[in-house]
């Protein structure tokens, strides 16, 4: 859902980029994937994000990725929803201080619910979250 919102956000605020979420702002390229610390390659997004989203006017089709170092290492930030999801990230390229320090929480004031098996009311409560936290991120990303 973050991938879908943050394209979203970038297209609709007229930053130019690819249809694979490279876009290119103030000199600067941001990369918008969405991969996840326990995501199966390929897997279809859950209907019920697809449908979340799509209620905020947001059409998304993608399949999971499994987060990488290798991704990790690529990135100038990597967002992480839980504490838990930031943990086994950096563990991903543990000893490895300046990547570690680029993984941090999308929500820097507590971990952000993981609506798996919670209903539609929890993926319109994450996108709703992921609307609000996802243009700061991209703000930010923009003016460094």
């Amino acid at each position: 859902m973050a991938e879908a919102i943050a394209r979203h956000l970038i297209e609709s605020r007229g930053v130019q980029g690819t249809a694979h979420g490279t876009v290119h702002g103030a000199g600067e390229r941001i990369f918008a994937v969405s991969a996840g610390t326990s995501a199966f390659d390929g897997s279809l997004a859950s209907p019920q994000a697809v449908a979340s989203l799509k209620r905020v006017g947001i059409v998304h089709d993608g399949t999971s990725k499994r987060l990488t170092a290798k991704m990790i290492r690529a990135a100038d930030l990597v967002l992480g929803m839980t504490a838990s999801h930031v943990h086994q990230a950096r563990q991903l390229v543990a000893g490895e201080s300046a990547q570690i320090e680029k993984i941090q929480p999308i929500d820097r004031e507590g971990d952000v619910e993981d609506p798996i098996g919670m209903g539609d009311d929890a993926y319109d409560r994450l996108a709703q979250s992921l609307l609000e936290l996802v243009p700061v991120h991209i703000t930010e990303m923009q003016k460094s």
